[in-house]
């Protein structure tokens, strides 16, 4: 199970694309409604998520938390008890975490980063915490990926692909959604 966590003020296509790419892919993916069953993202997009927090099971099952960015979205992640002790959860055992934009600083927060390769939403770096900011767009170092921004949730997406199952996988599915 893959865990979107999703929050009022979310980054819609921080969201969505990775959402349709791990889905394209095979994987089982799951919403989550933090504030609520309907959600709505930082540009008024009303979005109805799989679940509510109430519903998230944390168990062996569990590969990868994946955290939008988008203001007050992030801030509201972070707010939340649910998308804390799932954090909590995937940082413990080896689990995939991924945030993009501004959502790294919830791995900041929590000193997930400390001597990781990282990288945010231009002006968040400060708040990555022992991070080691990269120069890359999507990075990605042991169980944690973070990306930069909107701009390239695509390629975080596909960079969660490649984390979950193969680098032939992301790379067909690249194939599947270039335009040409």
């Amino acid at each position: 199970m893959i865990y979107v966590f999703l929050a009022d003020g979310f980054e819609e296509i921080e969201a969505l694309a990775p959402v349709d790419l791990l889905r394209r892919a095979g994987l089982t993916v799951q919403t989550v409604g933090v504030t609520g069953k309907t959600v709505t993202g930082s540009h008024n997009i009303p979005v109805t998520a799989d679940i509510t927090t109430d519903e998230v099971v944390l168990n062996e099952g569990v590969q990868a938390v994946v955290l939008p960015g988008g203001m007050p979205g992030a801030k509201n992640l972070d707010a939340d008890e649910t998308v804390s002790r799932a954090i909590a959860f995937a940082a413990e055992r080896g689990k995939l975490l991924c945030a993009i934009c501004a959502a790294p600083f919830l791995l900041g927060k929590r000193r997930l980063l400390k001597g990781k390769n990282a990288i945010c939403f231009p002006g968040f770096e400060k708040d990555l915490a022992g991070a080691v900011i990269s120069d890359k767009a999507v990075c990605r170092d042991g169980n944690y990926i973070t990306a930069k921004g909107m701009g390239v949730a695509t390629e975080f997406g596909l960079k969660i692909v490649e984390a979950l199952l193969d680098t032939q996988t992301a790379a067909e599915l690249r194939a599947t959604i270039q335009s040409v």
